[in-house]
């Protein structure tokens, strides 16, 4: 009888597991979503409306008609013009990603639709260059999770799974446009300032999403591969492929050792190395995306 309670309180024991897993993971996604939204209502309501500013993608764009119609606020404008990039978004991103994209976007309206006090500064320049950290960290903190807060940042996705373009580079070419318009309707000067938010949130915006787990591409040749290969695998832990090569030159045939490291394994790689052999020729390359269990960076969307 009490092997049967313990067998019983066992199974209900694993049912449990994945149910608290589950709620762990909307627990977290949520509050990504959650923080990038606040963050990027602070940097349009804080700096870029009270300056007269643009911000990017559909935000941008509701910014600017709200400018025209004044009865109109932002958050509404931006649900509207999210309809048909939602469309878009549940035919080609997928289920989980359309439902968690759907709840960013309610609370990102909700956060728009909150009063904040403007955060003004003396130069616009520098009103721009803070407004494009917070909002690019915002973003980044949304792209973090399992969804978006809609508007580019579905767009962004698509490219990014499709043709591996960087998040950052599709929100900037897409923002042509829009201030080629604020140049023409608001003003150049306006415009010029909304480049320069464009610009580091673009940046912030990649070093958040990819640029904090970047990964590293190495090739090493050297007489002494063998020792490095093993040191490689026992010190770091990470695989090695071994190339075989040969020298266009001299014609002798050489071992090249290619692995995948992370960003912060980078000068422990080289100093092992450097130890067994100072005269190996080693070769550092960025990576795009890593797809693979123990070393990828791919985000999970």
């Amino acid at each position: 009888m009490l092997k049967a309670d313990q067998n019983r309180g066992a199974v209900e024991s694993g049912r449990k597991k994945p149910l608290v897993r589950l709620l762990a993971t909307i627990g977290i996604n949520l509050s990504l979503i959650t923080a990038g939204s606040v963050l990027c209502a602070v940097s349009v309501n804080g700096i870029l409306i009270p300056q007269n500013f643009i911000s990017s993608g559909v935000t941008g764009m509701a910014i600017l008609i709200s400018y025209f119609f004044s009865g109109l606020s932002v958050s509404s404008i931006y649900l509207l013009l999210n309809i048909p990039l939602f469309l878009l978004g549940w035919l080609y991103v997928g289920k989980r990603f359309f439902i968690y994209s759907v709840v960013g976007l309610i609370i990102f309206t909700l956060a728009l639709s909150i009063p904040i006090r403007p955060l003004l500064l003396q130069e616009p320049i520098l009103s721009s260059l803070l407004a494009g950290i917070i909002f690019g960290g915002g973003s980044g903190c949304i792209l973090r999770s399992y969804g978006s807060s809609g508007g580019t940042d579905i767009l962004s996705i698509i490219m990014m799974k499709r043709f591996s373009v960087k998040l950052g580079t599709t929100v900037l070419a897409f923002n042509v446009i829009l201030l080629g318009i604020a140049a023409v309707m608001i003003s150049l000067e306006s415009a010029l300032y909304a480049l320069i938010f464009l610009f580091v949130s673009s940046n912030i915006l990649n070093l958040v999403v990819t640029g904090l787990s970047q990964r590293k591409s190495v090739l090493i040749i050297s007489s002494k591969w063998k020792e490095i290969s093993g040191e490689i695998m026992n010190s770091l832990n990470r695989g090695i492929t071994v190339i075989h090569g040969e020298g266009g030159f001299s014609g002798k045939r050489e071992n090249i050792l290619y692995t995948i490291i992370a960003f912060q394994e980078l000068s422990r790689l080289k100093d092992l190395v450097r130890k067994i052999d100072p005269l190996a020729f080693l070769v550092v390359s960025d990576t795009l995306e890593v797809m693979g269990k123990r070393i990828g960076n791919q985000p999970h969307w």
